[in-house]
């Protein structure tokens, strides 16, 4: 039986040897693949893919990276001026549009809280100085007909006596012997308006702008002319309230200034935006390489950056 086992093991390797001998008889040498340098290549590349070595390149899309969105860039300084101009790398223009807009807005508020105080300020002094009680009672006085009174002899409330002035009056009657006096009594030609109700705005306006209110101020002469200049009262009130519209004025010009900002920092940035991709490329392509019988891909990037 070891005879038996041994002969069949002498059998089995001279077999195997003679395999290995006539497959070698028949392969054909095998080309000797190039070293490269290239790792990708040397150990990954491909090879027998048929038909001879292709020496050229061939690009595959390029994938652009680092793009800056012109959309976006917009967006974000519209609503916030230089976040579109942060987002597109360019950083002192962004720091720039940011200050002006925070200049603006503060600017802005300070005036807007100025013209508050003064506000204030200028009512009190009407409030003080200016009575509608007064000015009624002249204009029924002076510029209504006797035939007239009896009509407008409502006009200043009975048991109203120690009450501030704009409670005393009925701004009704008021009101409609302005509009009488206005259009039929010639001495009267100049009361071109009727009294808002007392704290509108247009009631301290007209106050402080018409000769046809200058008899309301404490400091009116018994008697008036529409030729004799204003009480000395009426022209300190009209710059003091002139001196409020004046920082609401300039606290709105801020405002649109701010506003302003933010179309032309919206603007900028979207150019800004374009302007990085013109000038920066980052883009990834596939390069053949030839590799003993056949070629492999490898990835080449390229970067680009232009100023």
């Amino acid at each position: 039986m070891r005879m038996a086992a041994f002969i069949v093991t002498v059998f089995i390797s001279t077999v195997a040897s003679a395999g290995e001998h006539a497959s070698s008889v028949f392969r054909q040498p095998e080309a000797i693949r190039p070293i490269t340098g290239n790792v990708q290549v040397d150990f990954f590349g491909q090879k027998d893919l048929g038909g001879p070595p292709l020496l050229q390149e061939e690009s595959a899309p390029a994938l652009e990276s680092g793009r800056k969105s012109p959309w976006l860039a917009a967006g974000l300084s519209l609503i916030v001026p230089g976040a579109g101009e942060f987002y597109a790398e360019s950083y002192w223009k962004s720091a720039l549009f940011l200050a002006i807009d925070v200049a603006a807005w503060a600017i802005a508020y300070n005036f807007d809280k100025k013209g508050d105080k003064q506000t204030d300020f200028f009512k009190g002094y009407a409030n003080q100085h200016w009575s509608v009680v007064q000015y009624a009672q002249y204009t029924y006085d002076h510029y209504v007909p006797e035939n007239q009174k009896p009509q407008y002899a409502g006009l200043i409330k009975p048991g109203t006596a120690g009450l501030p002035p704009w409670q005393r009056v009925d701004w009704n009657v008021l009101n409609a012997m302005e509009r009488y006096i206005g259009t039929n009594v010639a001495e009267g030609k100049f009361y071109s308006h009727s009294l808002p109700p007392y704290d509108d705005q247009q009631y301290y306006e007209l106050i402080g702008k018409y000769k046809q209110f200058n008899q309301g101020w404490d400091d009116a002469p018994p008697s008036f002319n529409y030729s004799e200049p204003v009480t000395p009262n009426f022209t300190y009130y009209s710059g003091e309230f002139s001196r409020a519209d004046d920082y609401y004025s300039s606290a709105t010009t801020y405002v649109t200034i701010a506003l302003v900002n933010h179309a032309l920092s919206a603007a900028d940035a979207a150019w800004s935006a374009a302007s990085h991709n013109k000038s920066l490329h980052a883009s990834m392509r596939y390069q053949q390489v030839p590799v003993g019988l056949g070629v492999t891909y490898v990835p080449a990037a390229r970067l680009d950056y232009s100023f």
